[in-house]
């Protein structure tokens, strides 16, 4: 049975490009019935392709199909007084609204947090911003390549210290992490609303999701010992933490973080007893003091087998390791299949297209993945579900309220 967590809560949802609207993507996943209110000429990532993702399967744009499937799309022209009314009637019946519009374009349409919570006060109000709620930055623009990767210290973090420029975030990383802390954030919220009738405002910020994903390194800021990159070769303290390269240049990553627990079983596995004893390497701290010369050895050891020897090799060592894989490897793992978090879309005329499902299962099992929607493709079914007539749809169309 597909997840019912959300079923009867209504999402209401005015938001653009990635990191909101995957939050209520994965609402729609588990349930949720969230409509997507977008202006006369659509959602601008509408048109966006990069990485070469775009019309490119079935005729289906993948990542707006990702950010926005399971849910319904109404347009509404909210420039409008008539079209304002219109969708705070639809707010009327809502339990959560969902938006990344900034606070002062919020404010100008009468859809600030005070005067909607004071309206509607047992409403959800969730926003995502760039920077946070409050600040300098308060109404500054966002994507999660500025607030996310490099104000956010991401790219500072993950780029060589050999580069002389910041490596490039892949797409979208801080949005979908961002959405999974907005999706959360909701789920809470709307608990205490069922506990106690009331509303609450829900902030997520991909500065703040920055921050918590290298939490480690703010620690250590914090401490007074500023981070710095490092290199993947090796381990800076544990030589049994790091990437190896193979014989055929590909590279194994060692996760020995209780290094003393499996050093033995590990150089006997490779044929290397001689290092078990060796009062170089025979606990953590001589790892430690000659981690170069551990390095060394091993490196020389990964160096005369393949990846695919190693993977078999290793397999055999109740430790953890893992091959670094290309993306694409993915999509045929066995741990992949096996959990389902590769998932298939079926659209109207029969065709289907692959999406990950996302992180969260519930009893074991993937959310049933639906399309994404048209642009506005729901506005007159839904009116007419809110209690419009076909001669009210039609005024609201004549007056350029609805397209």
């Amino acid at each position: 049975m597909d997840s019912d967590a959300f079923t009867g809560v209504r999402v209401v949802e005015l938001a653009q490009w990635v990191f909101v609207p995957v939050a209520g993507a994965l609402l729609a996943d588990w349930g949720a019935e969230v409509i997507r209110v977008e202006r006369p000429n659509g959602d601008p990532y509408r048109q966006l392709a990069t990485q070469g993702i775009g019309s490119d399967s079935a005729g289906v744009n993948l990542s707006v199909a990702l950010a926005n499937r399971g849910k319904r799309s109404i347009s509404i022209d909210l420039h409008s007084e008539r079209g304002r009314e219109l969708l705070d009637e639809i707010l009327a019946t809502a339990d959560v609204f969902l938006t990344n519009f900034r606070p002062g374009a919020l404010r100008r349409l009468g859809l600030d947090s005070d005067r909607l919570t004071r309206r509607h006060p047992r409403l959800v109000y969730a926003r995502g911003h760039g920077f946070g709620s409050r600040g300098p930055g308060a109404d500054k623009a966002g994507y999660d390549s500025s607030a996310f990767w490099a104000h956010g210290g991401v790219a500072h973090m993950l780029t060589p210290p050999e580069r002389d420029y910041p490596i490039s975030q892949r797409g979208a990383m801080g949005d979908r992490n961002g959405a999974m802390a907005l999706a959360f954030g909701v789920a809470a919220a709307l608990l205490r609303q069922q506990r106690t009738g009331s509303g609450t405002v829900v902030d997520v910020s991909l500065l703040a999701t920055a921050m918590w994903m290298l939490s480690s390194d703010v620690l250590s800021a914090l401490a007074g010992t500023p981070p710095q990159p490092v290199s993947g070769r090796g381990g800076s303290v544990n030589p049994l933490v790091g990437a190896y390269r193979t014989k055929d240049g590909r590279h194994i990553q060692l996760v020995f973080l209780e290094s003393d627990r499996y050093w033995a079983d590990f150089c006997g596995l490779i044929g290397r007893d001689d290092l078990v004893d060796d009062p170089r390497f025979v606990d953590l701290a001589a790892r430690a003091t000659h981690r170069d010369a551990c390095v060394a050895e091993l490196e020389t050891e990964f160096a005369n087998r393949t990846f695919d020897e190693w993977k078999q090799l290793l397999s055999g060592l109740d430790a953890p390791w893992a091959p670094v894989q290309a993306v694409a490897e993915l999509l045929d793992d066995p741990q992949v299949l096996a959990n389902g978090y590769l998932g298939e879309v079926d659209m109207d005329n029969g065709q289907s297209y692959p999406l990950p499902t996302g992180p969260v299962q519930f009893d074991e099992r993937p959310p049933t993945l639906r399309r994404a929607p048209e642009h506005g493709e729901h506005t007159e079914q839904f009116l007419l579900e809110l209690g419009y007539s076909w001669d009210g749809i039609t005024g609201l169309k004549d007056a350029g309220v609805i397209p």
